[in-house]
């Protein structure tokens, strides 16, 4: 399908909306945690394959109680150690939620909920979209609607798909009232794009200051490697921050960055930001209103 819209490689061209964040803050920080688990394929589960991306690398065409086990890491252990790291920094973070991982472990939903994280749509299966007819898309995310409301009583604002979205994607999040949509990796700052004679907003996420470059290329060995990029690129963008709003983005994975020698990383990141000051810890959702309810109309 021909893309929806020409690529915007000028962006602000250096000239962001004076848009300023709560607080005083010089980059609004948005922690994401992805929560994947029981929505991966799984042979188990009756899907023809298993998911390959996890810490080992030993490929089964049949059932593999290997990776199953990975992946119910992130739910039997790694939430509540991340969930408990985040509330004692008083901080939020959005949960981006498969809606299959949802309904099979609504539970993990409510608590994040009933601490006061965003809970936010990642797809309803962990999979990319490339090449998914609109209908299925459609009927995806009516699914991940359903599952939230049904497991929290709320429906999901932000949306981000894993890998490729469609052409079709932010028209069909746009028809269903969604906030936001994070299928962008192409700036430091949330964006406007027309959406079926609307404006519709665009929060960008990161894959660099990302827990996944522990699995997928090892760039980080350590928790302190991690860390260091991470509280790295903060500093950057504080100091470009003193005259123009600034966004960072940290992605997190249950399975992950819940390894006990990995969670460290998240220590020395929120204490780095409260050391360093300027820093608004903030929903995607939080950041989105904010946005909208000041960034001048195009």
């Amino acid at each position: 399908m021909t893309p929806p819209l020409a690529r915007d490689l000028r962006g602000y061209a250096n000239q962001p909306p004076a848009v300023a964040w709560p607080q005083q803050a010089r980059v609004a920080v948005s922690f994401v945690l992805n929560f994947e688990e029981g929505a991966e394929f799984s042979v188990a589960d009756g899907d023809a394959r298993n998911e390959s991306v996890y810490e080992v690398i030993d490929p089964r065409t049949g059932w593999d109680p290997c990776i199953d086990s990975h992946f119910e890491y992130g739910t039997r252990a790694a939430w509540w150690r991340i969930a408990d790291t985040f509330a004692r920094w008083d901080a939020p973070m959005t949960v981006s939620a498969c809606g299959r991982a949802v309904e099979r472990s609504p539970w993990l939903a409510q608590d994040a909920v009933a601490r006061g994280h965003e809970l936010s749509a990642h797809g309803w299966r962990w999979e990319s979209h490339a090449g998914m007819a609109p209908e299925r898309e459609a009927a995806d995310m009516d699914a991940c609607i359903r599952a939230f409301e049904a497991a929290c009583g709320q429906r999901p604002l932000g949306w981000h798909t894993r890998s490729a979205c469609t052409p079709a994607t932010r028209a069909l999040l746009a028809e269903r009232g969604f906030l936001y949509d994070s299928d962008a990796y192409n700036d430091d700052l949330p964006y406007f794009v027309p959406v079926g004679g609307r404006r519709h907003l665009v929060l960008p996420y990161a894959f660099d200051t990302n827990d996944m470059q522990f699995q997928h290329t090892q760039r980080f060995a350590t928790a302190g490697q991690f860390a260091e990029y991470c509280c790295d690129a903060f500093d950057w963008l504080w100091k470009e921050g003193a005259r123009a709003p600034r966004m960072l983005s940290i992605g997190l994975h249950l399975r992950m960055i819940g390894r006990p020698a990995r969670m460290q990383a998240l220590e020395l990141i929120l204490a780095h930001l409260r050391e360093r000051g300027g820093a608004w810890i903030a929903t995607r959702a939080q950041i989105a209103r904010h946005w909208i309810a000041h960034a001048p109309a195009a």
